[in-house]
């Protein structure tokens, strides 16, 4: 099985990190491509991030979809693309937020996303909305930390601060686990469990065990719908190769 982990910023470290942590989660019959755009944002922080971001995914799909990749899985907490994304594919297409919150469901029955910027808690507030999961979330928590930084700061920096908004929302909230709401946090769910005693999710190990299994359950997106693939037409310009 080939699953494609597509980290939808351009940093290269970044893709190296999120595919190690999708390599740990695969099973030994799995090869992980992971991969980025080679235009876009360095991250990706905001609404407009987001949007630029959402064609660098597709560029990447239609290639895993071109070589033949069993599944692929869009790296980025703010899942861009995701629905456009499975128009192209025929194999499963997962978000990590989505993976991430169907499974702290399936742990508890109140979890709390700790994410980076506040300006992002928006972001997976609509998710959560979106995805029919407002209800199983406690709140929505902000380390203040850029997706940058999150490489350059240091893992022992970075679980405490993780922790203590976890620990907030298990003491205040009732919150029974942790969902962590960056592709970048993608190595640190062991730590922060141990320090804070709850289950903590990663949504890209999350996503990498959702694909194998809809892969080796023989199922794929489907193609009815809204989610059919795209009508055939002239693109213009620089996106001239998504028409036909």
């Amino acid at each position: 099985m080939k699953v494609q982990v597509i980290n939808p910023n351009t940093s290269q470290s970044m893709t190296a990190s999120i595919g190690r942590a999708a390599r740990a989660a695969a099973g030994p019959d799995t090869q992980v491509i992971a991969c980025c755009p080679d235009d876009g944002p360095e991250s990706i922080e905001g609404h407009f991030d987001e949007a630029i971001a959402a064609v660098g995914v597709l560029e990447e799909v239609r290639k895993g979809v071109a070589a033949g990749y069993d599944a692929h899985i869009i790296a980025c907490f703010g899942d861009p693309g995701l629905l456009a994304a499975r128009e192209l594919a025929r194999g499963p297409v997962i978000g990590i937020a989505e993976a991430a919150f169907h499974v702290a469901s399936l742990l508890c029955t109140r979890f709390a996303v700790v994410t980076t910027l506040t300006r992002t808690r928006i972001i997976a507030e609509h998710l959560l909305r979106n995805y029919g999961m407002a209800e199983h979330c406690t709140s929505v928590r902000c380390v203040d930390i850029a997706v940058l930084e999150l490489e350059t700061l240091g893992d022992d920096a970075l679980v405490e601060r993780i922790a203590e908004q976890a620990l907030q929302a298990r003491d205040h909230e009732g919150a029974g686990a942790i969902v962590l709401g960056c592709g970048g946090m993608a190595d640190l769910p062991a730590r922060v469990s141990e320090r804070v005693g709850l289950p903590v999710i990663d949504g890209v190990a999350a996503a990498v065990k959702l694909a194998q299994v809809l892969v080796e359950m023989g199922l794929g997106t489907s193609k009815h719908g809204d989610l059919a693939y795209p009508l055939a037409k002239r693109f213009s310009g620089r996106f001239g190769h998504f028409g036909g």
